[in-house]
């Protein structure tokens, strides 16, 4: 297969981005698990599906890059993966669509996993904490030479870290709600 192939079979563009490809992926996969979708070829498609997304996503610098990086890439990927990328394709579709979701390999495609959100989480409660306690600090040590902090300062780093708590605590509601969805599928 050439790398116009790969990304024809995931209906997405070629100058796709990382994430782009693993939705495609998730929702190919989805469409042609042979759990799911009872037509002859339903293997075939699911198995050629995991081929492309398993070359893009290991190859996607390689393919920005240069022709000849990405030529090396897919002569590297024949000699090598393409076997281990189908055999590991069939073995998924074999299994259950539940259990290839629970895969490890499946859950790479997710956009945020659960540590990244808990870590983004503690990130904007560090920075509401430090901005509190670094301004009142500053009013009570103030350095020789120095003028007071600002109040505009001091509410800017605020409401920047209220954003980017708000927004962490909005992706994680999100994440554990599709976590509950896929749990009980």
């Amino acid at each position: 297969m050439t790398l116009t192939d790969y990304y024809e079979i995931l209906g997405i563009p070629v100058n796709s981005s990382i994430e782009e490809i693993k939705k495609a992926y998730r929702k190919k996969a989805r469409l042609y698990h042979p759990d799911i979708n009872p037509s002859q070829n339903a293997k075939d498609l699911f198995i050629g599906i995991t081929e492309a997304y398993e070359f893009l996503i290991a190859n996607h610098e390689k393919i920005r890059n240069s022709d000849r990086a990405y030529n090396q890439a897919m002569k590297d990927w024949r000699k090598y993966r393409q076997d281990r990328s189908r055999k590991r394709a069939t073995v998924y579709a074999r299994s259950s669509y539940g259990a290839f979701k629970n895969t490890r390999f499946y859950k790479t495609t997710r956009f945020f996993d659960g540590t990244t959100i808990i870590i983004s989480f503690a990130i904007s409660i560090m920075v509401l904490i430090y901005t509190v306690y670094g301004y009142i600090y500053r009013l009570h040590h103030p350095v020789p030479g120095l003028e007071r902090p600002t109040v505009f300062a001091f509410i800017m780093l605020l409401l920047l870290g209220m954003i980017f708590f708000v927004v962490s605590f909005i992706y994680l509601r999100a994440y554990l709600e599709t976590s509950k969805k896929h749990n009980k599928k």
